[in-house]
């Protein structure tokens, strides 16, 4: 799959294309949409299905020095009146406070980033490792791995110091219910 593939299905959804005209003109720092609502609104477009099927959320990163809880939550109330327009859950997430918090939540370890794409090097799938921002002239495609896996629709563990071989296999078989047509990687126990 092509980036300028990959974009033109992407921004088959409302919601994506949306979230990065605001992106557009915001000043959030280093900010993407990631992950799924990517991926997924690819699979939609390659089987016929309504380009927003079976997504749960749709992820913006972004990056921050600001460790403090009160200025992510100032950016998530400003990304939310916004997007107000939006019938859509967004999350917006400053990649500079993960480390805080996962370890807690997820119990797997979580060393600090150092910008947003060190979050998308992290995600649990390898198809999922990707994110659009805008750019002079159209997008920024981020694909540490390529585009093949979501061209092809393969999920495959992407074995990163947060992996969790119970968090894989759940997220995997939520996702082949909903798209039969994958092609799941057992992960190495």
């Amino acid at each position: 799959m092509t980036e300028e593939d990959f974009v033109a299905s992407a921004l088959r959804n409302p919601v994506n294309t949306a979230i990065l005209d605001m992106l557009r003109v915001t000043t959030l720092p280093d900010a993407w949409i990631v992950a799924g609502c990517l991926t997924q609104t690819v699979w939609n477009v390659r089987t016929g299905r309504p380009v927003d099927h079976g997504i749960n959320d749709y992820d913006i990163f972004y990056f921050d020095p600001d460790t403090s809880w009160d200025a992510e939550d100032a950016v998530i109330r400003r990304m939310a009146s916004c997007l107000d327009r939006i019938d859509a859950k967004v999350e917006v997430r400053n990649q500079a406070r993960v480390h805080l918090w996962y370890p807690t939540k997820h119990g797997r370890p979580y060393p600090a980033v150092t910008r947003s794409t060190d979050g998308i090097d992290r995600f649990l799938t390898v198809n999922t490792q990707v994110g659009i921002r805008p750019a002079s002239g159209g997008y920024e495609v981020y694909a540490p791995k390529g585009l093949d896996d979501i061209g092809q629709m393969i999920v495959r563990p992407n074995y990163t110091a947060n992996f969790s071989v119970t968090n894989y296999t759940a997220k995997a078989a939520r996702w082949k219910a909903l798209w039969p047509e994958i092609t799941v990687i057992a992960p190495e126990e």
